[in-house]
């Protein structure tokens, strides 16, 4: 994957100030037709409501910051009713001032990324990209700028599609998992190896979790450098509880969760068996 993730950029001008409020206040809405019929979904831990509320911490300096990761309603997307799922951050330490907000739409019936939207501003830096993917012809557009692609890939998912993913795996420890589904074949294989059962104390309460290291090919935060750690909640609901991760320049990075808004999953879970290349040595 080339470039840094989404989360990274949140992240790194991550010496945020202010609460979720002023996050909101600062963030124009992106405007889409509302669903009007609810195609059979999959089972998901996830649903129209959830809303995830983090402290973000920076090595031993504590707090420097916070976020939120959304489930908004459902819409459509070219007659595809679609979670529309939103992590956004704003705020910070003059002079860095930034006001970061990544959405992604997610096809109910297979976990298919349709759409991503990254509308950034971090520091005198503006940015805007936003992606259509069309899965049944394997390829990419860029609206705002006109470009366009191949996609190795007929089940794509972009960035932060990818956590909402690995949400819906039935992860046992030790193992290791390999996934084609990132829109770019550059950033394909994703690998996850889970470690360990964990428990952590955070904001939000003492949660046994369960620990996953996401290896992207990339530099970025997930890549083999970073040494990301993501501790997802030893349950059904499958919340990240915490990360952690080494960035360069910055240090150890952490977000810390905060509080919990449940949302309305769409169908019940029966966790399946994880459907990717499993490598038990390693």
């Amino acid at each position: 994957m080339k470039g840094r993730l989404p989360i990274l950029a949140a992240l790194l001008t991550g010496l945020l100030g202010f609460g979720r409020e002023a996050v909101l206040a600062q963030i124009p809405p992106l405007m889409d037709s509302v669903s009007t019929k609810i195609d059979p979904p999959m089972a998901v831990p996830f649903g129209p409501g959830e809303l995830l509320e983090y402290d973000v911490k920076l090595g031993f300096l504590g707090k420097r910051g916070e976020g939120f990761m959304t489930v908004g309603d459902l819409e459509t997307v070219r007659g595809r009713t679609s979670y529309r799922v939103t992590m956004a951050y704003a705020g910070g330490l003059w002079p860095a001032k930034v006001r970061d907000r990544f959405d992604s739409w997610i096809d109910v019936a297979n976990l298919v990324t349709l759409r991503s939207v990254e509308d950034t501003k971090q520091l005198n830096r503006e940015r805007f990209k936003h992606f259509e993917f069309f899965p049944d012809t394997r390829t990419w557009e860029r609206q705002d700028n006109g470009n366009s692609g191949e996609m190795p890939t007929s089940e794509p998912l972009d960035q932060i599609s990818f956590f909402y993913f690995i949400r819906t795996l039935r992860l046992e420890v030790g193992e290791e998992y390999s996934f084609d589904r990132y829109y770019k074949e550059s950033g394909n294989p994703v690998v996850l190896r889970v470690l360990r059962r964990d428990t952590v104390e955070v904001p939000a309460g003492t949660f046994p979790t369960i620990v996953v290291q996401p290896i992207i090919r990339s530099s970025g935060l997930f890549g083999e450098g970073g040494k990301a750690e993501l501790y997802f909640s030893d349950d059904p609901r499958r919340l990240l509880v915490l990360m952690e991760s080494d960035i360069p320049l910055v240090g150890r990075l952490s977000l810390h969760l905060r509080t919990i808004t449940e949302g309305n999953p769409l169908a019940t879970v029966e966790r399946p068996p994880v459907e990717g290349r499993s490598n038990p040595d390693g």
